[in-house]
This record gives C-alpha cells, structure tokens and sequence, in this order.
C-alpha cells in the first residue's frame, strides 16, 4: 500500500476546464504579446545568466527593481512562481492542524479551496449578500473561531470584480490582530486600491499580487508577497530552495524595465472595458456589473447557459461563475481587444434577438 495522506483518496486534482475558442475571453488574460515587447531586453539580461548556476547577480536585481516598483523595502518581499505559489506556501505555513482553516467571503478565487484543501487545512466560506455587500457580522463570527488561523480577503474580487467596503476592511483587520490577513491583491494594476500604506500600522497584513494581469504575464508564473519583514521571514521558512528560474527572473527583470509598456496597455483596458461595460448595459434583459478588474460578469437570466453555448458554437469562450448561488445564470468575460470585445457584443445581441423570436 502506497503511504500516501489518508485524505488525498478524497480530494481531486485541479482541473481548470475551460472551453478553448478562437476569441479566449475567460481567463482574464492580456491580449498584449508579451514576448514581442520585451524579448530583445530579455535576451540581452540572459546573456548575462549562466543556466548551469544556481546563483547570480539577476536576483538582486529583481529584488531591487520590485523593490522600487512596489514602493516597500527589498526586505518586505518573497517572490514565487505565480500568486499561487505564494499562495500556497502561505497555507502551509499557517496550518496549525487538521482542525485548522481559513475564512474567505465567497464565491470567491476558487483555489482559495484547491491549495487549502491541498495542504490538509480546511476553509469556511462566508457568502456576500446578492447585492456583493460584505457579510460583516458572519464573517467575523467565523473568523472568531479558534481554529481560524488565516482571514482571506480579495480586494477586488473575483469572480464578482467589486472591491470591498474599505470599512469592513478595517473593521475585519482590528478585530484579529493575532491572525494573518492576507488580502489578494491580484488585480491592483486595475482597481488601484493597495492597503500596502496600512503594513505600519497592521503588521498581521500580507498582500500578494501576481504579474499575470498587469503585467500581461499569465504564462511566465510569477508573483511576490508584500508583508512586514517578521512575516517575510517566516513564510520563507516554509519556501524551497531555487523555486524561482533564473529565466524568469531575468524576464522579469526585462519587464519591470519596461513597465511603462504595461502600465499604458492596463490603461487601454480599463477604457475598452468601461466602453464594453456601457454597450452590455444597453442590451435589454442583460445585466452587468460595474467592475475593479480586466473583467466584467453578467446575466441574461434563466437564458445564460444558452447564452453560454451559443458563444463557444461562435468560437467565443467566457467563463461559467454559475456554481454559487450568489451568482447564479452569471458568466464572466474578459475585456478583449476592441475587435473581440465587438464580436462578443454582436454575438449576444443576434442571441438575445432570436430569442425573442
């Protein structure tokens, strides 16, 4: 017999089970080529970059040029491959026990769950109410329990794309000042909402964000930690050696270089996506949801899954957030390009016309 967890013969592997379309509008990917951007200033930093060496001089300088973008001293970073490696490690190193969990308001990050559930650690959920508001009282209450030892808060949201009341933010904050906050940052390129001013005053914050978004980068896995140094340290204590290529580091190194290049492009997003947002918003029997993110999610009612297979048979994937009731008959869809954006639209709008044929 295979000396395996006992619990693992429960769980299952995660499977990110998307439709794959010519128009890919439900990841919340960049439609930036990144590697056309930044590929000569990639080149030139590995020349620099022996891959037969476990060390080299590019750490620190992807240390310091996130330093400097972050605004937060080198020593109040952890960096990993991806917001979910940090994620991850930040599970392992606050699970007490099997008794032990996380809150998180929901639906929230689905792999709040995954990587909880992974390290044998459990997670209560606490539902927004179907307006989004957050549900103050009972996500205290859960958070009150002695065997809650991490509070999840994702700033904005996703899949909703709201950001929190800043209120319930301080509120949830000082009420645990013994307990780990982490608050997902993951989109703050878009929202521009950061609680990083907030880490001298509550030094039981850790802020992860992710290069995926922002940073057009979802490929190349790369994320960081923003936490006071005695966090930093600890979570380190539960971080492998070398889990972070030289590869990426110097592509991130190219990248922060550039950041001007990213930052313009976010820029053009949130104008697409207001622009989308205002053309859904026209469209009679949907609903649309003002959004802090690359996204935007939505409902036709009782029609959306038709909806839904009515867009992959048009070659156009968005993503089912359906599975909560919070967010029943909704999909999500990603703020594409401005053509895709206009395929998408023509595409709902012949749907909602034969419908009411």
């Amino acid at each position: 017999m295979l000396t395996f967890r006992s619990d693992l013969k429960k769980k299952k592997p995660v499977v990110v089970n998307v439709p794959h379309k010519n128009d890919m509008m439900c990841l919340n990917e960049s439609t930036l080529p990144l590697w056309k951007s930044i590929q000569d200033a990639v080149l030139h930093k590995l020349d620099a970059v022996p891959l037969n060496r476990y060390f080299n001089p590019i750490t620190d300088e992807l240390f310091q040029r996130l330093s400097d973008y972050a605004e937060v001293p080198r020593e109040w970073l952890a960096v990993g491959n991806g917001a979910d490696e940090m994620l991850y490690y930040l599970f392992v190193a606050t699970r007490e026990n099997a008794e032990s969990f996380g809150v998180s308001a929901a639906p929230s990050y689905f792999d709040y769950q995954s990587y909880t559930s992974a390290v044998g650690m459990g997670i209560r959920l606490v539902n927004f109410a179907p307006d989004y508001s957050f549900p103050l009282a009972s996500f205290l209450d859960a958070c009150n329990h002695k065997d809650c030892k991490l509070i999840i808060l994702c700033n904005p949201n996703n899949p909703t794309g709201h950001l929190l009341d800043a209120s319930c933010i301080k509120t949830v904050i000082e009420a645990n000042p013994a307990k780990l906050i982490l608050i997902d940052e993951t989109y703050y390129e878009f929202s521009g909402v950061t609680w990083k001013e907030k880490l001298d005053d509550y030094p039981n914050l850790v802020l992860v964000r992710s290069f995926s978004k922002g940073f057009s980068a979802a490929g190349l896995r790369f994320g960081y930690c923003i936490a006071r140094p005695e966090v930093i340290g600890e979570l380190k204590k539960v971080m492998t050696a070398f889990h972070l290529s030289l590869l990426t580091q110097a592509t991130v190194c190219a990248m922060l270089e550039k950041q001007n290049l990213f930052l313009q492009h976010n820029a053009r997003v949130k104008e697409l996506k207001q622009q989308l947002f205002a053309s859904m918003a026209t469209i009679d029997g949907m609903t649309v949801h003002p959004s802090a993110t690359n996204f935007l999610t939505f409902s036709v009612g009782e029609e959306t899954p038709r909806l839904f297979d009515f867009l992959n048979e048009n070659e156009i994937a968005v993503r089912a957030v359906w599975s909560h009731p919070v967010l029943a008959n909704t999909l999500r869809v990603t703020v594409g390009t401005a053509e895709q954006n206009g395929r998408f639209l023509n595409c709902v709008k012949k749907f909602m016309k034969e419908r009411k044929q």
